[in-house]
């Protein structure tokens, strides 16, 4: 099913987590936050069997899409500036998040909000990392990397936050195909259908862990 998935509890920080009968998700967007809304119609799928919430929805953009998909269904909405980390920390902490989920968020995650929810923090990456990673390398830019070096595959890279951009270990890869003649935005439409069907799953997968009591072993 994946060509990689490592849930090891060395990498999530279990430690660092209180076990809930549901994980309490953050979600951190840029944009539209179609990844954002294929979470929500997945644990609303779900229904009572869901192991996450998202209980909060954050963006550096005032405008961003994403807050008004929150919005739409209750989720509180906050515009924080990339530049206050503080701010982010403050507001991770005072909600109580078990769970951070970088969808669509185009900023360097300030260190110090790395070090309080390191194992507890993950990003999509619509291609191979590293090499098709870093910073600058989003959406579209990946894309036509990826078709201008003539792979016959891509990848859904799901994987864990530090420092770094695209740097964190990995979580899950799942392979998507490069056609013949594909654009690249061809190609992105292939890689973002994907990324709504692995990304909640994986993300759900997690949150059961978190809740399964593994934190006081």
């Amino acid at each position: 099913m994946t060509d990689k998935i490592n849930l090891g509890q060395d990498r999530i920080g279990l430690r660092n987590v209180t076990a809930g009968p549901t994980a309490k998700i953050a979600v951190l967007a840029s944009g539209s936050g179609s990844n954002l809304q294929s979470l929500l119609d997945h644990f609303a799928a779900l229904g009572p069997a869901a192991n996450g919430q998202v209980v909060l929805v954050i963006s550096n953009k005032a405008d961003a899409y994403a807050l008004d998909r929150a919005r739409q269904v209750g989720i509180p909405a906050l515009h924080i500036d990339h530049r206050n980390p503080e701010a982010l920390l403050a507001t991770l902490r005072g909600n109580g998040i078990d769970l951070v989920v970088l969808a669509g968020y185009l900023k360097l995650i300030p260190e110090a909000v790395i070090s309080e929810f390191r194992g507890r923090m993950i990003n999509v990456h619509p291609g191979p990392i590293p090499r098709f990673g870093g910073a600058g390398m989003y959406g579209i830019r990946v894309h036509s990397a990826v078709v201008e070096a003539g792979l016959r595959e891509s990848e859904v890279t799901i994987h864990f936050v530090d420092e770094r951009y695209d740097e964190g270990a990995v979580i899950c890869k799942w392979p998507v195909p490069v056609l013949l003649n594909d654009s690249p935005e061809e190609l992105a439409a292939r890689v973002l259908r994907v990324e709504h069907i692995v990304f909640p799953r994986i993300i759900d997968s997690l949150c059961a862990v978190f809740n399964s009591g593994l934190a006081n072993s």
